[in-house]
């Protein structure tokens, strides 16, 4: 299995630099519409390489999608967690009726009661 994820690892390197190869040609990326920049006096410009442009947005479309599916997801983690909680309240529950009742009147009860080895 670790060979397969390097030939997957290196195949998408070689995806990777080759878009990057022929995407190497520089575009000005600008903050806010022409219009608006001058009437704000915001002129933010950037130029950069267009395969970064690429790299980037792909980043940040990844980053997005992680976060809206950690907020979308939350009820359910907030759900198992309630449950976990309840399920070690009765089991420490459990264990104090256990406790309490030490000595079995009936040796049948007493088998049954007694709590399954793990194996």
């Amino acid at each position: 299995m670790r060979y397969l994820r390097y030939v997957f690892l290196a195949a998408l390197a070689i995806v990777l630099l080759t878009v990057a190869l022929a995407n190497r040609g520089a575009v000005t990326l600008n903050a806010l519409p022409a219009d608006i920049a001058a009437f704000a006096n915001l002129n933010f410009m950037l130029t950069v390489p267009l395969y970064m442009v690429i790299f980037a947005s792909i980043i940040a479309g990844l980053m997005i999608g992680f976060v809206w599916e950690w907020f979308r997801e939350h009820k359910h983690r907030a759900t198992a967690t309630a449950r976990a909680r309840e399920v070690k309240r009765l089991e420490r529950e459990l264990d104090s009726l256990r406790r309490a009742n030490l000595e079995p009147k009936d040796e049948v009860l007493a088998l049954l009661d007694r709590p399954a080895k793990a194996g």
